[in-house]
C-alpha cells in the first residue's frame, strides 16, 4: 500500500520532466508511505515516476519502488496488493521468469511483459498503478475493478500528470484550479464527489475497472476491462435450480477463498470488529485460517453505556474466536483536535470518512500495518433498507401513467410546504420513484436537484446538472440486470460504496499508514457470489450467520440491524451550532465543503 505519482511529457512544447516536482508530490503523500520513497527519471527527461512505500509484502530494499524490469525496458509505480501474486508467479517461473525480489511488484513487471495491457484482467486484488513502457514510448495507468485504490490523472495536450491524490497534484504539477461544476453540483447532490468528477476540471478520476494508454503522440485511450453491469447482468439467471443447502455451502467457500487470500501478507493483518455480522463472520474466518489474529474496536465516550455502543458485543465475539483485541475509546475532544487535520487530509470533501479515520487511528496506536474490513457486505448481500424499499416503491408508482410528469408538477407545488415539516424527499416521491434510478436518488441523495438553487450559483448548477444527468446515470448502472436485488446492488456499489465508502477508508487509513482490506469487495467473490443470489432468494446477509465452523454468540445474531454510528452531528453541534438547522447530515457537508473546496 502505499502513494504513487508519474509524469510523462509527450508534446514536442512539454517541459522536461523536473524531478524535485516529483518528489514534492511524494513528500505530500507520505503517510501513505513512510518506509521509503523513491523517484525515477528517464535519461531524456520526458518520464518521471515517484513512489512512497508502505512496507507489507517483502519488506527487504528488492521490493522497493519505481521498479525497473531486468532489460531495464519497463519501470512500475505501484498501489495496492495483489492478492494471486504467489500462483501467478509460479506460472511466470515455469515459463523462464527469474525473480529478484519475492514482491507482487515484480510480478506485475514479468506479467505485463509477457501479455501487454491485457494482463489486469489476471489480476486478483485492489491495485492502481503507472508503467512507463519504453519499447512502445508509452504510459500505462490502471485501477482495480470496484475502484478500491484511487489513481487521478490531468493531461493538457503537451503532459499528463498522474497520482494517488488530487491535493499531491495540485501542489506539485502547473494544473489549473478551474472548479468542475459536475464535481461541485455532485457533491451536494451524494455527500461525495462522484467519478470520475473531481472538484477541478482539468483532474478526473480513472475510472474503476479501466487502464488508460497515452502514447508519445499525445492520444489518450481509457479501455474499460472490468464493468459490474455486466457482471451482476449475466448473473441474474446464470445459476438457476441450485438448491438452498448447495448455495450455502458455495457462499462460505466463496467468502472463506477471499478472507484467505487477504490475509496473506509479511506482517500482522488485523479485523476492524464492530457488533455487525460483516465483521464478526470475517473475523471467524479469519480465526480459522491463521493461529494468531488481533481484532480493534472503536469506541465512542458519548455512547458508553448506551444500547449504541459496540464495545461489549465486540468484546465478547473477541473471547468467542480468540483474538488479541484490543478497544480504543475516543471522545469529542479527540474530534476537536483532530479535526482540522482530518479535512486536511480528505483530499476531495466528503460527509463520510470520520469513523474510518479513528478507527484506523486506533489500529496505527496498536502497531498494526493491515486491517481487514467488513465494508461491502450490505452492499453484496442486500444488508442495506434500500434492498426493500426501492423495489416496493418502483413496483407501486410504475403502474402510475406519466407519474414524472404529475410528480413534477406535485413536487414544485408542495416541497416549499413539505420541507418545513419533514423531509423535503416526501415531495419528490411520484416524480422519482417510478424507476430504479430514481427511487434510489430518493434514497441516497444528500439535496436533491431543485433543493441546490440555494446555494449553487445558477450557471454552475445548470452545467453540472447538465454535465452529471444523474438520472441517466443511475439508469445505465441497471441497464440490462433483471434481478430487483442485484439492480440494487449494482447502484449501492457503484455509487454509495464506490465513490463514497471506499474513497473515504482510503484516504481515512492512509492518513495514519493503515492498509484496509476487504474481502466483500473481490471481484472473484462477486463473480461467484451474485448468481447464487440471483437463484436463492433466501440467501442473504443473515446468511452470514452459518459461514463460521464456530457458530456466532447469540447476543449478536439476534440483535436488530444497526449501522456503526458515529456522533458526529452531535460533536460538529458544538464547534459550529449552526449546523443543527439542517437535517441529518446537510450541515456537516456545508460545513467540510467551506474547508476543503
Amino acid at each position: 500500500m502505499c502513494g504513487i505519482t508519474a509524469v510523462f511529457a509527450y508534446g514536442q512544447r512539454s517541459r522536461p520532466v523536473d524531478q524535485t516536482q516529483i518528489a514534492r508530490a511524494c513528500d505530500r503523500m507520505q503517510c501513505r508511505g513512510p518506509d521509503g520513497d523513491g523517484v525515477w527519471v528517464s535519461d531524456d527527461r520526458r518520464v518521471g515516476l515517484g513512489h512512497r512505500r508502505l512496507a507489507i509484502i517483502d519488506l527487504s530494499p528488492t521490493g522497493a519502488q519505481p521498479m525497473t524490469s531486468s532489460d531495464g525496458s519497463c519501470v512500475i509505480t505501484f498501489n495496492g496488493e495483489i492478492y494471486n501474486y504467489q500462483s501467478l508467479r509460479e506460472q511466470l517461473e515455469k515459463g523462464g521468469c527469474v525473480f529478484k525480489s519475492t514482491s507482487d511488484t515484480e510480478v506485475l513487471l514479468h506479467l505485463y511483459r509477457q501479455m501487454g495491457e491485457s494482463f489486469v484482467e489476471e489480476l486478483r486484488g485492489m491495485f492502481a498503478f503507472a508503467i512507463w513502457d519504453a519499447r512502445k514510448q508509452g504510459l500505462l495507468l490502471a485501477r482495480d475493478p470496484f475502484g478500491i485504490k484511487p489513481l487521478y490523472y490531468a493531461a493538457d495536450g503537451e503532459t499528463l500528470y498522474a497520482g494517488s491524490e488530487v491535493k499531491a497534484l495540485l501542489r506539485s504539477y502547473d494544473i489549473e484550479r478551474n472548479p468542475d461544476p459536475a464535481g461541485r453540483v455532485g457533491f451536494f447532490l451524494w455527500g461525495h464527489v462522484p467519478e470520475p468528477h473531481t472538484l477541478y476540471r482539468d483532474i478526473r478520476a480513472l475510472p474503476a475497472g479501466s487502464t488508460l494508454w497515452v502514447g508519445r503522440h499525445g492520444a489518450v485511450r481509457i479501455r474499460r476491462y472490468a464493468d459490474l453491469r455486466e457482471l451482476l447482468s449475466r448473473s441474474s439467471a446464470a445459476a438457476e435450480g441450485l438448491r438452498p443447502k448447495e448455495a450455502q455451502e458455495q457462499f462460505r467457500a466463496a467468502v472463506l477463498d477471499s478472507v484467505e487470500h487477504h490475509l496473506i501478507a509479511d506482517v500482522d493483518v488485523g479485523v476492524f470488529l464492530s457488533a455487525g455480522l460483516d465483521s464478526t463472520s470475517l473475523t471467524a474466518l479469519a480465526a480459522e485460517s491463521t493461529a494468531r489474529l488481533r481484532t480493534i474496536t472503536l469506541g465512542f465516550e458519548e455512547f458508553r453505556g448506551t444500547p449504541q455502543d459496540e464495545t461489549p458485543l465486540a468484546e465478547m465475539v473477541a473471547r468467542r474466536y480468540g483474538t488479541q483485541h484490543q478497544t480504543i475509546w475516543i471522545t469529542r475532544e479527540d474530534f476537536t483536535r483532530e479535526s482540522e487535520r482530518l479535512i486536511e487530509r480528505m483530499d476531495q470533501p466528503t460527509v463520510d470518512g470520520v469513523n474510518s479515520y479513528f478507527v484506523a487511528r486506533a489500529a496505527a496506536e496498536a502497531g498494526l500495518k493491515v486491517a481487514i474490513s467488513g465494508l461491502g457486505g450490505d452492499e453484496l448481500l442486500g444488508g442495506y433498507p434500500s434492498f426493500r424499499q426501492i423495489p416496493q416503491l418502483v413496483s407501486a408508482l410504475r403502474r402510475i401513467p406519466g407519474s414524472a410528469r404529475i410528480g413534477r408538477g406535485l413536487r414544485q407545488l408542495s416541497a416549499p410546504l413539505v420541507g418545513r415539516f419533514t423531509s423535503s424527499k416526501y415531495a419528490g416521491l411520484i416524480e422519482y420513484g417510478a424507476t430504479f434510478g430514481g427511487a434510489y436518488l430518493l434514497r441516497r441523495g444528500m439535496f436533491l436537484p431543485w433543493e441546490l438553487k440555494r446555494f449553487i450559483p445558477e450557471d454552475l448548477l445548470r452545467l453540472g446538472l447538465a454535465e452529471l444527468e444523474p438520472l441517466a446515470r443511475l439508469e445505465a448502472s441497471v441497464a440490462g440486470i433483471s434481478d430487483d436485488r442485484l439492480k440494487v446492488s449494482a447502484l449501492e456499489a457503484s455509487w454509495y460504496m464506490r465513490n463514497q465508502l471506499l474513497r473515504d477508508t482510503d484516504w481515512a487509513s492512509m492518513s495514519h499508514s493503515i492498509e484496509v482490506r476487504v474481502p466483500l469487495v473481490d471481484w472473484t467473490l462477486w463473480g461467484r457470489i451474485a448468481p447464487l443470489l440471483a437463484a436463492v432468494p433466501s440467501l442473504g446477509k443473515r446468511s452470514l450467520v452459518g459461514l463460521p465452523r464456530l457458530t456466532m454468540p447469540t447476543e449478536l445474531t439476534e440483535r436488530p440491524k444497526t449501522g456503526f454510528v458515529v456522533p458526529t452531528r452531535q460533536w460538529l453541534s458544538e464547534e459550529d451550532p449552526g449546523s443543527l438547522k439542517q437535517r441529518g447530515l446537510r450541515g456537516w457537508a456545508h460545513y467540510v465543503y467551506e474547508r476543503a473546496a
